[in-house]
Order: structure tokens, then C-alpha cells, then sequence
């Protein structure tokens, strides 16, 4: 199920951005996306659906955003290799 939500934008916004309110909303369901993955809270399939893109398409947009698509810092991979 699908639901929509309506966030007001001021036209100054859209001038700035250089999109139309279709291009806009797409640009922020995928940074919204990104950074609720960037923090852990969504996995990459629900962002990539978020997004509306599947999961090698949203992996590819992450750098664009500079956001890593591994959810482990170099740390806990360093450990995990160490561990094992």
C-alpha cells in the first residue's frame, strides 16, 4: 500500500533547484531515501523503493550523495576480518 504526502515548497525553491514540482519530488524522496539509509534506519531494497529505482540504480545515486553503500564502518569490517 502507498500513501501520499504533501509537503508545501515555496517557488522560490522551485526556481533555485531548476525542477519542475515532478522532479523535485523524485529529488527528495531519494535524498530522503539515502539519508534515512545513510543512517541505518531503512535497508537499501526499502530506499531503492522509496526512490522508485531498484536496488543497482539506488546503490549507484548513493555516490552522488557520498554516502558508501557498506553499512560498516572500517573499523567493524577490520574486526569481523580479525574475528574470523
Amino acid at each position: 500500500m502507498t500513501r501520499t504526502l504533501r509537503i508545501e515548497v515555496d517557488e522560490e525553491v522551485l526556481l533555485s533547484m531548476n525542477k519542475d514540482m515532478e522532479e523535485l519530488g523524485k529529488e527528495m524522496r531519494l535524498a530522503a531515501a539515502v539519508k534515512w539509509y545513510e543512517l541505518g534506519l531503512i535497508s537499501q531494497e526499502r530506499a531503492a523503493r522509496m526512490a522508485g529505482m531498484n536496488r543497482a540504480e539506488f546503490i549507484f545515486s548513493l555516490a552522488r550523495f557520498r554516502v558508501s553503500p557498506f553499512q560498516e564502518t572500517p573499523g567493524e569490517v577490520a574486526t569481523a576480518i580479525k574475528d574470523e
